[in-house]
């Protein structure tokens, strides 16, 4: 009985032994060895990009983009070459890439008043220019939630072509045709001109020598087939554009917050 027990009593001995020692090598081994880790890298921050600008696509979906603003101290003026231009398209052409608020993109300047439109490179180039249609009543905003009617239920005065900067968003229009967005919410856009309605003259209007007829559109800025496939759609896709449309009620430096340019940087591309 006696030796039983002692018996009993190593293995017990032996077992506690070899349970200390277990536990001490994995403490020494949790010191040593650091934990392993899911991945090789630590998770990046998230933003919420709740002040980054955003860009439609022809769903509607929006993805943001970071700002990209050129050093205002980069010597690149608008080169309008022998295309004449009004004094305020030359201004914000020059004061948009002096100062790199067109983000590095092209640049395209839509001028109310001459009924113009002009599609300059990053670089400064003027790609090329085009008489518009615009929207038929003067003015520089929309009516909140007039993208949301149908266009008989927008009134002769609500059909304005809002002015501002724009990020140029292509996309398609409830036909799936392909249009460049300028104003989404408003559902104005830059597209190819429907000459869908006789009466309306707009190929004829496109070809007048003066901008007094070219005011007939809903908003929309209406382009020749040709410009709209060959130049702008394809400057769009591939660069990247910020639109300026032009005001006919305030003063440009109102409306984009601009500076002015040195002298020269104005006067050297005319």
């Amino acid at each position: 009985m006696s030796s039983q027990v002692t018996t009993g009593s190593h293995r017990s001995d032996f077992a506690d032994a070899l349970r200390k020692g277990v536990l001490l090598g994995l403490a020494v081994l949790m010191l040593v060895v650091p934990p392993i880790r899911r991945g090789t890298e630590a998770p990046a921050e998230q933003s919420s990009g709740s002040d980054a600008p955003r860009v439609a696509d022809s769903a509607g979906d929006r993805q943001a983009v970071p700002a990209k603003r050129r050093p205002p101290t980069t010597q690149v003026v608008a080169n309008f070459g022998k295309t004449w231009a009004s004094p305020d398209a030359r201004y914000v052409a020059n004061w948009a890439l002096r100062s790199g608020d067109n983000e590095d993109k092209a640049v395209v300047i839509v001028d109310k008043r001459d009924a113009k439109v002009f599609v300059f490179s990053p670089q400064g180039k003027l790609i090329s220019a085009s008489p518009a249609l615009l929207g038929s009543a003067v003015g520089d905003h929309t009516v909140p939630g007039i993208g949301d009617r149908p266009l008989s239920q927008v009134l002769p005065e609500e059909r304005t072509t809002p002015a501002g900067r724009f990020v140029a968003e292509p996309g398609r229009n409830a036909n799936g045709e392909d249009i460049i967005w300028v104003d989404y919410d408003a559902a104005v856009s830059l597209h190819r001109v429907r000459p869908n309605v006789k009466t309306e003259r707009r190929l004829q209007r496109l070809a007048s020598a003066t901008p007094a007829d070219n005011r007939i559109s809903f908003g929309c800025i209406n382009l020749p087939v040709a410009f709209y496939e060959k130049v702008l759609s394809p400057t769009v896709h591939q660069q990247g554009a910020i639109v300026y449309v032009l005001p006919e009620v305030q003063s440009v430096q109102a409306m984009f917050g601009s500076h002015d340019v040195p002298h020269a940087a104005l006067t050297a591309q005319r």
